[in-house]
């Protein structure tokens, strides 16, 4: 089959092109619970560009080139392929969406459902993923799409989508009416992470973005306010919440002094959810505890909350903006993720 092959690092990103289009051999059932997809669309996640300047080499390959060469792509949507032999309740055709662990489901960690967190292999960062004709996965990752969505119009909920709805569901759970919610970032997660909040509780969205493009797509999908990061950021997010700032922040870009600002704009007794990385989070200790703030961080999601975003997907509450690439086009789809050209998410189509 063909795929997206990554050779080598590059920690400046700053090579033409980063993987590679080539044959490489087809995915194998070497396990009764396997199942071969067919993909339909994988998304191209700023964890790729990630993956690519190294960022998670101390965690998935900390001699430097043992992973290599790698197929990425971690959020996945096709049709089913090809099946072992324990395989129940699906047939070949069956289009599905991929939760992004793999894991044998047999840890205590695992069986109380905290899929993320225990032992398996995460294809597209540790192992061969979705940049790819197809992708050999576990039924137990699978999720059933109904008729009203087609893989590749949902291929970026596997991650990006299930992220969002895990921390907006957080979130969620403490917002009432009349309290405010900070977003941070309203491109490829964001954008999805408003309209989960929307269709999960009452509270005022305050969305703050550098681009005006995003902050398009914000009030798109449902922002109340809208504030251009930069300068006065604070100040304009202090006075929407009379000076007390929110009683949540959503982070999802983590880098380039969100994490200093977010906190800023958390209220005494808040929540900060940090979603995106690549700063280190500082702060004295004696300012969380005088304002007895949270910080919060969040990792994918369930299974289970795989499942529930597609039934909000099935009932339109919530919808991708979607950019389409072939599987041939993947460095300029990650060329123009990182020059941030896209207007929600790209999508790899093969």
């Amino acid at each position: 089959m063909k795929a997206q092959v990554l050779h080598r690092y590059d920690e400046e990103l700053t090579a033409p092109s980063w993987v590679e289009y080539e044959d490489v051999p087809d995915p194998r059932i070497t396990s009764p619970s396997d199942v071969i997809v067919r993909i339909g669309g994988a998304g191209v996640c700023r964890t790729d560009l990630h993956i690519i300047e190294g960022v998670w080499r101390p965690h998935m390959d900390p001699t430097g080139q043992a992973l290599l060469p790698l197929i990425m792509g971690h959020e996945n949507a096709g049709w089913i392929e090809e099946m072992g032999t324990e395989v129940e309740g699906l047939r070949k055709g069956d289009p599905v969406i991929v939760h992004p662990k793999i894991t044998d489901g047999l840890s205590l960690t695992n069986r109380r459902g905290h899929d993320m967190h225990g032992p398996g292999r995460f294809p597209g960062l540790d192992s061969n993923g979705g940049y790819a004709e197809a992708l050999a996965t576990s039924v137990r990752n699978l999720v059933k799409l109904p008729a009203t969505l087609a893989p590749k119009d949902v291929a970026p909920y596997a991650d990006a989508g299930l992220t969002a709805y895990h921390v907006a569901k957080k979130a969620a759970r403490e917002l009432v009416a009349g309290q405010y919610c900070v977003v941070i970032g309203a491109g490829g997660l964001g954008h999805i992470g408003i309209q989960c909040l929307k269709a999960m509780c009452a509270a005022d969205i305050i969305v703050v973005d550098r681009s005006d493009l995003s902050l398009g797509l914000a009030r798109e999908c449902g922002a109340d306010h809208l504030v251009k990061a930069g300068e006065g950021a604070l100040e304009a997010v202090l006075s929407l919440t009379s000076g007390n700032g929110a009683e949540a922040v959503i982070d999802f870009v983590g880098e380039h002094g969100t994490t200093s600002l977010g906190l800023a704009m958390t209220r005494a007794m808040g929540n900060y959810y940090i979603v995106g990385y690549g700063e280190n989070i500082t702060i004295p200790a004696v300012d969380m505890i005088i304002t007895e703030r949270n910080i919060i961080g969040n990792l994918v999601g369930t299974w289970a909350e795989l499942n529930e975003l597609m039934s909000l997907a099935d009932r339109g509450l919530v919808k991708l903006a979607v950019q389409e690439y072939g599987l041939k086009q993947a460095n300029e789809a990650l060329h123009d993720l990182h020059a941030g050209r896209i207007k929600g998410r790209a999508v790899l189509v093969p």
